[in-house]
């Protein structure tokens, strides 16, 4: 019996400690986890289709986004038919400039931007915002410069992009002009996933491309777009059509906005 005490003893002493050590972790208070915050909203960008190969057509390169083949790239040495006199008469551009409706502090990229022809127009509009004149060819950015400091205008900033990236800060730019210029791309998808990630929310594009389905605008089919063509491929990769400004005699306008 004298030799039962001492383990007995010992039960009891520790069960009182496991009872202990139960009440004090069931009465003290539990850590929580913080309150989940709601999820940041994004926005998906859908992934467009791949590129297709065929033959070369005479005007093409062979690859086809969507069902269109794209164009060749019209070269540094066309600058002459850029700036020719009677492009006024043919395109209207004034009237097209005109009906880009940006706050006068409005940061925009003019992709494609060639010899400056719109940029430097475009610029008296945004008094305290600027052009940003994008192109992939250094001639022609190079003619770009030289023609600022002829023309004095110090809000058109030439800007190198690449062929699959116009190379500016995400959410950067209020809007972007591209003026027959975009069915040259020869990576259109990832243009247009580099122009998604440049704009604002809420930011647009607007489009100048011959019309496809005219036959009497004098151009070359692959260097002219339908209605149809822009909007699935703009739309594929998640802008939102917005409007077709039917107002120039060549051109479609249209305004695609980033969600």
């Amino acid at each position: 019996m004298k030799r039962a005490l001492p383990l007995l003893g010992a039960l009891i002493v520790l069960g009182l400690s496991l009872y202990i050590n139960y009440w004090l972790r069931e009465k003290s208070p539990q850590p929580t986890s913080p309150p989940s915050s709601p999820a940041a909203s994004t926005t998906t960008i859908p992934s467009p289709p791949d590129y297709t190969f065929q033959p070369a057509t005479p005007d093409g390169i062979g690859k086809l986004f969507m069902g269109r083949e794209i164009s060749h790239v019209m070269g540094h040495q066309a600058i002459d038919w850029l700036e020719r006199g009677n492009r006024e008469q043919e395109e209207a551009p004034s009237k097209m400039l005109a009906a880009i409706d940006l706050p006068p502090d409005a940061i925009l990229a003019d992709i494609g931007a060639g010899s400056g022809y719109h940029a430097f127009r475009l610029a008296p509009r945004l008094p305290q915002g600027r052009v940003i004149a994008v192109d992939i060819q250094q001639e022609m950015l190079d003619f770009l410069t030289n023609k600022s400091r002829e023309l004095e205008i110090t809000n058109v900033t030439p800007h190198l992009g690449a062929i699959d990236d116009i190379k500016l800060p995400p959410a950067s730019i209020d809007a972007a002009l591209m003026v027959d210029a975009y069915h040259e791309f020869s990576h259109p998808k990832e243009m247009l996933t580099s122009l998604h990630r440049t704009l604002k929310p809420g930011g647009r594009i607007f489009l100048m491309e011959f019309r496809g389905e005219d036959d009497r605008v004098p151009i070359k089919p692959l260097h002219k777009m339908t209605e149809a063509q822009a909007r699935k491929e703009f739309e594929a990769c998640g802008f939102r059509f917005v409007e077709n400004r039917r107002l120039l005699p060549w051109q479609h306008f249209l305004v695609f906005t980033k969600p």
